[in-house]
């Protein structure tokens, strides 16, 4: 008989950390350090709505899920918008449905669920991600690049080139722990975000201090890690994430405004590339989403879910029919209705109080006010 029991994740035990870091490593779609509980222990310092499932059959842990618990038993990501991938870590045989139910739990809404077990049965959407895997050198890998898009990685040459050449002499620095540079890749992140009428979910304190810590960890598989490139002395472009060993997952890419001309986002990418068996890298996991900036450089995706699991009880049923609602109106594609779908679960995951949440919708819908004059004009 299956059995559960939820903790924060301050609370584990050590044996269930490393049962759980032994699923990460039984397959390779587990193996990314948003997955493991390395992760759930760093976001549960900042969040006090963080839990941790742990399933049980009679003599052995079936499986853990990280989520942070909301009213109405309803579970988001841990992490999330962060977590770009989330789901059950667990043995093959462990049911979403029946893991639900025995948990408690009515909904988990998840937005990139990892799922090799086929624990979630129907429901899911499926959407790509982007990963660079390197499985000789560094220098196979950016020739097959260009032997499968000649002209365009001429171009990405020829910009590294002119912005060597025009602004300063070029190099990658993996392992920045410039806390200057960190701070100014969040600000231009940010400038970013406004920019463009996206939720600022940086500016949640929970988020900042989260980087923060992770910024600082510099011992230990698990870690943060930043990539810069700078031109001499001079900051150009960057990644910050997590790595879980030679895995590594940015979230906050960010480039210099003022150099846009060059297109330092493209030459940073072949820089790190070339740069990633000395960072001790073997994966570089772009995740999901801006494909005409990431699907270039990937030659590996994969395959992740977005939908909602529902238990069979009110809750449950009540959420079953929203998401109909939203996929009849066209919520999971890349139209409006998705997009700002997307939004809502940014703000939904970031913004923790009543007031950050009304703000965020408010300014969601300024955004789209904003933007129809433009799209009926181009129409």
């Amino acid at each position: 008989m299956l059995s559960a029991e939820t903790f924060h994740p301050s609370d584990l035990s050590e044996t269930d950390i490393s049962t759980w870091r032994r699923l990460c490593t039984s397959r390779p779609e587990f193996a990314n350090p948003l997955l493991g509980p390395d992760f759930a222990l760093a976001v549960g310092k900042v969040r006090p709505d963080a839990r941790v499932t742990v399933w049980r059959w009679p003599g052995r842990t079936a499986g853990f899920l990280a989520y942070h618990r909301r009213p109405g038993s309803y579970a988001r990501p841990i992490g999330a918008p962060l977590s770009d991938y989330h789901g059950l870590v667990a043995e093959q045989g462990l049911d979403a449905d029946e893991a639900m139910a025995v948990a408690c739990l009515s909904v988990y809404r998840f937005t990139g669920l990892t799922d090799p077990n086929r624990a979630f049965a129907g429901g899911v959407v499926q959407r790509e991600s982007f990963v660079i895997e390197l499985e000789t050198t560094a220098e196979a890998y950016l020739e097959a690049l260009r032997a499968a898009s000649p002209k365009r990685f001429k171009n990405y040459r020829r910009l590294d080139h002119k912005l060597d050449r025009e602004v300063g002499e070029l190099s990658i620095r993996g392992a920045d722990r410039d806390q200057a540079a960190f701070d100014t890749l969040l600000r231009w992140k940010r400038e970013q975000l406004a920019r463009t009428g996206a939720h600022g979910f940086l500016n949640a304190d929970w988020t900042q201090g989260l980087l923060q810590s992770l910024f600082e960890r510099q011992e230990g598989d698990f870690q943060g890690l930043m990539v810069n490139l700078y031109a001499g002395d001079r900051l150009v472009a960057g990644h910050f994430g997590v790595r879980q060993g030679g895995v590594y997952h940015p979230w906050i890419a960010s480039t210099d405004p003022e150099l846009a001309a060059w297109s330092p986002g493209q030459v940073f990418l072949g820089r790190a590339i070339a740069a990633m068996p000395e960072m001790g890298l073997t994966t570089y996991d772009l995740g999901p989403g801006h494909e005409h900036y990431k699907r270039p450089y990937a030659l590996t995706t994969r395959m992740i879910g977005e939908g909602v699991a529902t238990a069979a009880n009110l809750g449950g049923r009540a959420a079953q029919v929203s998401e109909q609602a939203w996929s009849l109106a066209g919520g999971h594609g890349q139209g409006p209705v998705g997009k700002l779908r997307r939004r809502l679960d940014i703000i939904a995951s970031s913004e923790l109080s009543f007031a950050g949440r009304a703000r965020g919708l408010a300014q969601a819908i300024g955004a789209r006010v904003r933007r129809q004059p433009a799209e009926l004009e181009a129409v």
